[in-house]
C-alpha cells in the first residue's frame, strides 16, 4: 500500500476491475493519459486521476471503441490544448455507432420478447390442459 504517495498496480486493479496485466497492457499501448510514475524498485505509482482516465478507456472499450482509436484519443489529450475539435470528432463517430449498436440491441430485444411470450403462451396452454384433465 503507497497511501499517500500513490496507488499500487493491484490497488488500481481493484478500483477499476481490470486485471494487472491489463493494466500492463493499457500502458504498453500508449493508452494512459499521463506516464506512470515508478517508485522504488521500479513499482508502478498511479494516481486518482489515472484511475479516473482508466474508467472512462473502460467504458470506452465496453461500448466497442477499438484499442488504437482509444490511443489515437489519448494521444490528442496529451497534446494539450489546441486540438478538442479532433477529440470530438472521435467521440461524436463513436457515439453515432454506440448508438446504431443500440437501435440494432432493441431490434433484437424486440424480436426476443416476442419469441418468449409465444413460448410462455405455450407452455402455459399445456399446463392448462393438463390440470384440465
Amino acid at each position: 500500500m503507497l497511501g499517500r504517495m500513490g496507488l499500487s498496480i493491484g490497488q488500481v486493479a481493484e478500483r477499476t476491475g481490470l486485471s494487472v496485466h491489463a493494466l500492463r497492457f493499457y500502458e504498453k499501448e500508449g493508452i494512459l493519459a499521463h506516464q506512470v510514475h515508478r517508485g522504488p524498485g521500479g513499482r508502478r505509482i498511479y494516481t486518482q486521476q489515472d484511475v479516473d482516465w482508466l474508467r472512462m478507456c473502460i467504458m470506452l472499450r465496453m461500448s466497442g471503441m477499438p484499442v488504437p482509436e482509444i490511443r489515437r484519443y489519448t494521444e490528442l489529450v496529451r497534446q494539450g490544448d489546441g486540438n478538442e475539435p479532433q477529440r470530438l470528432d472521435i467521440l461524436k463517430e463513436h457515439q453515432e455507432r454506440v448508438r446504431q449498436q443500440m437501435v440494432q440491441l432493441q431490434e433484437c430485444m424486440d424480436l426476443i420478447t416476442y419469441k418468449v411470450g409465444k413460448y410462455e403462451d405455450y407452455v402455459n396452454s399445456i399446463a392448462a390442459r393438463a390440470v384440465g384433465q
